[in-house]
């Protein structure tokens, strides 16, 4: 009797995660979103802006309506307008500018725009689209790579995700969509894990671990200049046996001070 042989991992598909950051009165606050609890992944938990790479990101239209992609191949062109697109689409707020300006548009510039949002979440146009007919330019230079996660090869749904720091002008109030998105919050790092620890919010592990590393910094100006100073190294958690049991091992290069977790201890979840 032959043993079948195992199936090949589900290909991971390319995304963009947004990580926008301020100064709070208490410290460093990062914008997260509540996903809607028919969402079929990661569904009613705490999360940061984001999804899928769209069509319309890898067109040449789009790269040519944005700045500070020089140097840059085409995915990672792709995966930094995606990162704006969807904090658009998902949060309302826009790191965009009118070409031949250097300040990036206000509240009042948004509010005209707002019609987009659903045309761009249901894919019925593309980002270049939206920027040529309103004479925008996407701010790409405003954004810090900070990590890489490669969803593990033994899940049934996975995602390449590059994530990303950018912190929006003041005057731009970011609010989640209503659709995928039920609530939204501005929350310390520090907080958003109490709360998880506590059983009031269900966050799944590398959002967990990208909190817990975005806490190491008590500043935007100190968060991005960390993420500028730390390499971005690919994180694809390989699931390993200890005597302790189950583990899932990440590089230690990636820089979140760990090398081993507790999947299930990590993953804290609503009861």
């Amino acid at each position: 009797m032959t043993t079948p042989a195992p199936s090949a991992p589900v290909p991971a598909q390319p995304a963009a995660t947004l990580l926008l950051l301020r100064d709070g009165a208490q410290g460093l606050e990062v914008f997260m979103v509540v996903r809607h609890h028919e969402i079929d992944f990661a569904s009613g938990a705490l999360v940061f802006p984001g999804g899928k790479v769209a069509r319309g990101d890898r067109e040449a239209l789009a790269r040519e309506c944005a700045s500070g992609l020089e140097g840059l191949g085409e995915e990672l062109a792709a995966l930094r307008i995606a990162a704006l697109r969807e904090a658009f689409e998902e949060c309302g707020l826009l790191l965009a500018r009118e070409r031949g300006s250097i300040d990036l548009v206000g509240p009042e510039r948004l509010a005209d725009l707002d019609h987009y949002r659903g045309p761009l979440d249901r894919g019925e146009l593309g980002i270049g689209e939206m920027l040529r007919a309103e004479n925008l330019q996407l701010a790409c230079e405003s954004l810090v790579h900070f990590a890489h996660w490669v969803t593990p090869v033994m899940m049934p749904k996975r995602f390449d995700t590059h994530f990303f720091l950018a912190s929006p002008p003041a005057r731009q109030l970011a609010r989640h969509d209503g659709r995928e998105l039920v609530d939204s919050v501005w929350i310390r790092p520090a907080d958003a894990l109490a709360q998880a620890d506590e059983g009031l919010r269900t966050i799944i592990a590398p959002t967990r671990l990208n909190l817990q590393r975005l806490g190491f910094s008590d500043s935007v100006a100190g968060a991005l200049d960390a993420g500028r100073a730390q390499p971005v190294v690919r994180v694809l958690p390989e699931l390993v046996k200890t005597a302790e049991g189950p583990r899932l091992r990440i590089p230690i290069e990636a820089g979140y001070r760990v090398s081993e977790f507790d999947p299930g201890r990590l993953a804290s979840a609503k009861p």
